[in-house]
């Protein structure tokens, strides 16, 4: 029997479901989902195994123009996985084309396939839906072009069969028994993160990075204490709220939500912090896990 396996990369801007489809590819949450752009800010390996394929989808940070370093290192993480794919995965919609022309250009010019994907067509009508894929056809007749629903599952075995079929021969990158290439307590952090971008606005969601300082197990329970960096002490005083009821509402959601995950009882310490200038500081986001 002959196995395939490959890298395959998901590009497009921000918020037009990237993580919605690996994780809806995957059959897993792995990468946080909110209706807040750039909620992921890291390049995320979810792995997809079965006995004659592997899978490495990479979920990467919406592309934007960066504006301070933090994003910066968001950029550099797509233009990584602009050089190694096997299979590109582009994500656009009807309503909001991807325009960004350099990474067209270098898609148009790569000797690898590209499968253009137009999300969220349950928001579109079927005549905007076929306008749309003739438009692409046209201007990239070398992409594959399929119309999906990440959300609504709709064509996502399409999508499967397509990228199984594109995928060279090949022995398997990682263990059959991997998910992803990332430790729990990445996804402990990036946990309590999606919970203060679903429970903030404005600015705070931005000015906020989770780092988990301690994760101890034992047989009954995980103990787990987080320090939520923020940029200002107005910021503090926010996300702590009146009596600290804010940050303990943050706590109990997170807290469901990571024993889910963990299938393990969870008790979970929070503590804010200010971190002036950690989104503009090499070292500080060495420490994030952002080199």
């Amino acid at each position: 029997m002959t196995h395939k396996a490959g890298f395959v990369n998901i590009l497009g801007k921000p918020n037009v479901g990237k993580s919605t489809l690996m994780n809806a590819l995957l059959g897993e949450n792995l990468s946080i989902i909110t209706p807040k752009a750039q909620t992921t800010r890291h390049r995320i390996l979810g792995i997809a195994n079965e006995d004659d394929y592997q899978i490495v989808f990479s979920d990467t940070p919406g592309i934007i123009k960066p504006g301070y370093k933090l994003q910066e290192y968001m950029m550099s993480f797509v233009h990584t996985a602009m050089e190694d794919a096997d299979l590109f995965l582009l994500i656009s919609q009807v309503d909001n084309d991807f325009d960004d022309t350099q990474t067209l250009e270098k898609l148009k010019n790569t000797n690898t396939p590209v499968l253009l994907l137009i999300n969220k067509i349950d928001l579109a009508t079927q005549d905007q839906v076929v306008e749309k894929c003739e438009q692409w056809k046209k201007q990239y007749p070398d992409f594959y072009i399929l119309p999906i629903s990440a959300l609504n599952n709709f064509n996502l075995d399409q999508v499967m069969a397509k990228i199984i079929e594109l995928l060279p021969e090949s022995p398997p990158y990682y263990s059959k028994d991997d998910l992803t290439d990332r430790p729990v307590r990445f996804f402990v952090s990036e946990i309590v993160r999606e919970k203060i971008l679903m429970n903030y606005q404005k600015e705070i969601p931005y000015s906020v990075e989770v780092s988990v300082d301690s994760f101890k197990e034992d047989e009954k329970m995980v103990h787990i204490r987080c320090v939520i960096h923020v940029v200002r002490d107005s910021q503090k005083g926010i996300l702590i709220g009146h009596k600290g009821k804010a940050l303990k509402k943050i706590g109990v959601e997170s807290r469901k939500e990571i024993e889910k995950f963990l299938g393990k009882q969870v008790f979970i310490d929070l503590h804010v912090k200010v971190n002036k200038n950690w989104r503009d500081n090499d070292l500080q986001l060495g420490r994030f896990g952002y080199k």
